[in-house]
């Protein structure tokens, strides 16, 4: 890369005049990135740019804008975003936000790179932010989850987010999914699974949904009450069995579960799904705004139809690109085996991604915060290893580790 000391110089001048005169390693090589920089290059000159970025911050912040001034037009033509990116409709004190993990272990850096753009803006406009354990499917739960992710939660938020637990909001799903009944928007569909996908695949109505509200609320309470066994029925929403995406046709609400749930034990059968539940909690929370990974864009959508149903406005979406990491295992249930078997000393260990362990090693939840910012709201998906993931991170952490 051509005049890499003098690009370096330039970012790191612009880091520091955005933060009080303290440039920070991680958005230099961020910025350095998009003017060439390679991946496969930054451990080779990771040591150059440290030693720039320390000249940088012994200077007075006077210095460092005299000296910018002269450099910024090599910066120019690839401006790098500073700060978060703006938040469309956003009003000051009332922006509503969420994440919603699952309980199948304890928070890792993929949570924290999702969750913290959402925190961030929360903080920044004012307003409301929930981790909303998502735990209606009682099959896949590990109880000590729960404890864990409200820990991870109070460092990473500051202790700010207000923890809801779904499962613990049962009888408002049922209530719903009787709403969209009786605006005939849902119905209890007895087909099995090989009948209704021959249906779809054929753009066919099924049996069940010509049968009146009545049929379909005495079937609901059947569900409830036990008269049908998992499998057996399901409760779905009308949309089209004719949209040209196979994922919106009629797609399945609430079904039978018998199988015993962690905190509410065997005293519920019939379990809200994801769209469901999530299109409920976001109407009741008064979600103002949602950031999602992109591969939740079929989710957002069915969602957006059960809000047209009931007469509410759909929240503004972001999406957000996955970062691929090539040597580190960011799968909640593997992570949560592998300290079940005693792979792992515990959620601590200092082999694992976890928050726990990280922050044990040093790190700061202003490190996530500022490796987020920089992401910002980018669809773009990237490749990572482990080595560069965490230079970067050391650099937003503003302190070697």
């Amino acid at each position: 890369m051509k005049d890499l000391e003098k690009k370096s110089r330039a970012y790191a001048l612009k880091n520091a005049l955005a933060h009080e005169g303290r440039a920070s390693q991680g958005p230099v090589i961020s910025s350095l990135f998009n003017d060439g920089l390679k991946k496969s290059e930054v451990g080779k000159y990771a040591k150059k740019i440290s030693g720039v970025i320390a000249e940088v911050n012994e200077l007075s912040i006077e210095e460092q804008k005299k000296e910018f001034d002269s450099l910024k037009k090599i910066v120019s033509e690839r401006d790098v975003r500073e700060g978060l990116p703006e938040l469309p409709g956003a009003k000051k004190g009332k922006v509503v936000m969420r994440i919603s993990p699952s309980p199948s272990g304890a928070l890792h850096v993929g949570h924290a790179l999702t969750a913290s753009l959402s925190y961030l803006f929360v903080k920044e406009y004012g307003g409301k932010f929930y981790v909303r354990i998502e735990d209606t499917n009682p099959e896949n739960i590990y109880k000590p989850a729960y404890k864990l992710i409200e820990k991870d939660s109070d460092w990473l938020f500051e202790g700010k987010a207000k923890m809801v637990i779904q499962s613990e909001r049962m009888e408002l799903y049922y209530k719903y999914a009787e709403k969209l009944i009786k605006k005939k928007s849902a119905y209890v569909c007895c087909c099995t699974g090989d009948e209704f996908r021959k249906f779809s695949e054929e753009k066919k109505d099924c049996g069940c949904r010509k049968n009146s509200v009545e049929e379909n609320l005495k079937d609901w309470e059947k569900m409830l009450g036990g008269e049908f066994e998992a499998g057996e029925c399901v409760l779905r929403f009308k949309s089209s069995m004719q949209d040209k995406n196979p994922a919106m046709r009629d797609f399945p609400l609430a079904r039978i579960n018998e199988a015993k749930h962690a905190l509410q034990g065997k005293k519920y059968r019939v379990w809200p799904l994801m769209n469901l539940a999530v299109a409920v909690d976001d109407i009741e929370m008064k979600m103002t705004h949602i950031i999602r990974a992109k591969e939740h864009r079929d989710n957002a959508k069915r969602q957006e139809m059960i809000y047209k149903v009931l007469g509410k406005k759909y929240p503004w979406t972001g999406f957000l690109g996955r970062i691929h990491f090539k040597d580190m295992e960011l799968s909640a249930s593997k992570i949560t085996q592998g300290v079940k078997d005693k792979k792992y000393s515990g959620w601590s260990d200092p082999k694992l991604p976890t928050l726990q362990a990280l922050k044990k090693k040093g790190y700061k939840p202003e490190a996530f915060w500022k490796f987020a910012e920089r992401i910002g709201l980018n669809e773009n998906d990237k490749i990572m290893d482990k080595k560069e993931f965490f230079l970067l991170l050391d650099g937003f952490n503003n302190k070697k580790i």
